[in-house]
């Protein structure tokens, strides 16, 4: 029997993006259908369901990403993509509130587990000048996947509710059982470790280098120029980010209205809207690829604030449009510029990173993101109690503002410090 040949770097990245793409598309087109009329929960139950997996994330994800930079980006992955996968299951098999809290929790630490360390094993296998063409290849074909992960998810969910959470949590198991036989990883030195034995000794040799290695990770973010910055624009984009996910489908069910597709249930449009922003978010980030500019850090802040202003001006519009077709465009216009907003920030916070930090950098970067979700997040929401839904929406696109005037400062700022510089000594650097 010939072995089969396990695919390089690249190609199993894309194999990663489209998998996991379409397995997260198959179990949460329905979750929140599944959550309120197979589990009964209330709208109190369910925003408590988000907070127990933001404030999950916000706790484990700088100690997920020591490990990763400590031991092993590869093996952090694994994990990872495994407790994705029995946190669906437990969520699939008990529509219960308190197992469905549990869920959250396995499932949020297994996506602190993959944050941050995917990244930096990419660019560590692939190398950082290719590391924007690949995330940006990455994005298109998950997003290819994820538009079939809906419409399988629409259709096995007409069968049984729970059949399409169940499913995923169960191939995500299996995906991660295929990453332990095929993934690689040759790009990763660890740090060197002590010659301590027993276990009290392998114990503080363990927590000893995840210090280390911790202290790396913060220098390395004093020392960038552009620190506060970085961190600044994650919290905002995080607190946006938590607005919008909560209110925009209630949006379009309460204010704008969606029009009968015969018997078919509301869930369908959602599909159709999401499956629409995919195949427009494919194009899109195919021209971006292939105009080559995430590649340069100057030309990559300007990216960014473009696309801000871009997805703050379409939020806007979907909160204050007065007609269906006029809210379906501003919302796959946001949906697409959010989309390539995700791969250009990771290129723009990778460069200049030392590679011995780079899961613990990039992990920093995603508990700022938490942050603003957990603290902006509940503030737009009392916008809308206060308001109404149109008011919060439109709170939560004018949350991106600050956002716009830091990258506008940044791209006047100087390039980033090269690989080299990184590594300096951190008593030279100052907080930007």
């Amino acid at each position: 029997m010939v072995a089969l040949r396990a695919p390089d770097a690249y190609r199993l990245y894309l194999i990663f993006s489209g998998a996991t793409s379409f397995l997260f598309a198959l179990a949460y087109t329905v979750v929140a259908v599944y959550r309120v009329e197979r589990a009964g929960l209330g709208p109190l139950q369910l925003v408590l369901v988000g907070t127990v997996l933001e404030v999950t994330y916000f706790l484990f994800n700088v100690p997920t990403g020591v490990v990763a930079d400590t031991y092993s980006r590869r093996l952090s992955v694994i994990v990872g993509v495994l407790l994705w996968g029995v946190g669906l299951v437990v969520e699939g098999f008990f529509p219960l509130f308190a197992a469905i809290l549990l869920a959250q929790v396995i499932g949020g630490i297994g996506y602190t587990f993959v944050e941050g360390a995917l990244e930096a094993w990419l660019s560590d296998e692939v190398g950082e000048e290719r590391l924007g063409a690949a995330l940006l290849r990455g994005g298109q074909i998950g997003r290819a996947a994820g538009f079939l992960g809906i419409a399988a998810s629409v259709g096995l969910a007409s069968v049984r509710l729970n059949l399409p959470v169940v499913l995923a949590g169960g191939l995500f198991v299996g995906l991660g059982v295929y990453l332990a036989r095929a993934m690689s990883e040759t790009g990763f030195r660890p740090p060197p470790r002590s010659a301590a034995t027993g276990w009290r000794g392998r114990v503080r040799r363990s927590l000893g280098e995840m210090a280390t290695t911790t202290r790396v990770g913060a220098a390395t973010v004093r020392r960038r120029p552009l620190a506060l910055t970085i961190l600044a624009v994650a919290a905002l984009f995080g607190g946006f980010s938590e607005g919008f996910d909560r209110l925009w489908q209630a949006h379009f069910l309460v204010e704008i209205g969606l029009p009968r597709l015969g018997t078919l249930a509301p869930v369908v449009w959602f599909g159709i809207l999401d499956a629409g922003a995919s195949l427009l978010g494919i194009g899109a980030a195919e021209v971006l690829r292939r105009r080559g500019e995430v590649e340069r850090p100057g030309t990559a802040v300007r990216l960014l604030g473009g696309l801000q202003v871009t997805l703050m001006a379409a939020v806007v519009i979907l909160a204050l449009a007065g007609s269906f077709a006029l809210a379906v465009g501003a919302y796959w216009l946001a949906a697409v510029a959010r989309g390539l907003v995700s791969p250009v920030y990771t290129a723009w916070i990778n460069r200049g990173v030392d590679p011995q930090a780079r899961a613990t950098v990039l992990s920093l970067s995603g508990q700022a993101d938490a942050l603003g979700q957990f603290t902006v997040g509940p503030g737009i929401g009392a916008v809308g109690t206060a308001f109404g839904l149109r008011a919060a929406l439109a709170a939560a696109g004018l949350a991106l503002a600050p956002a716009v005037a830091l990258y506008g400062r940044a791209a006047g700022r100087t390039a980033e410090p090269s690989a080299a510089e990184a590594r300096a000594d951190p008593a030279d650097g100052r907080i930007g």
